[in-house]
């Protein structure tokens, strides 16, 4: 192959990994929304090392395991990112809807509006 189609191969991949990591991120942030119905912590290291665990297994090279594990360390940082972004959306629009109903009180209109 020459560096040009190489390079284009490398530039499809890239898209490829990135459509894969954005259908992880969903899952994520699913998860997220799942984990703050349950009160579960965003943080569970043992999942995590499942997660590594996995990732080692089916690793085949070039990329040794450490190199693999230190690219997922980071997709796992920022899918936690996502979930515990997810968690405090959730808490503030729950916090919002809470200081509604209480601004309007019971059997009373809400503030600012007329009857």
């Amino acid at each position: 192959m020459t560096l040009e189609e190489l390079r284009n191969r490398i530039d499809e991949l890239d898209r490829q990994l990135v459509e894969l990591l954005s259908e992880r991120a969903r899952a994520a942030k699913m998860v997220g929304q799942l984990k703050a119905q349950s009160s579960l912590p965003v943080y569970e290291p043992g999942r995590e090392k499942i997660v590594y665990a996995n990732v080692r297994a089916a690793n085949q090279g070039p990329l040794p395991d450490i190199e693999l594990t230190h690219i997922y360390e980071r997709i796992i940082d920022v899918m936690r990112c996502l979930q515990r972004n997810e968690l405090a959306s959730q808490r503030n629009a729950q916090a919002a809807e809470a200081a509604q109903g209480q601004a309007a009180g019971p059997g009373e209109p809400e503030q600012g509006k007329e009857s």
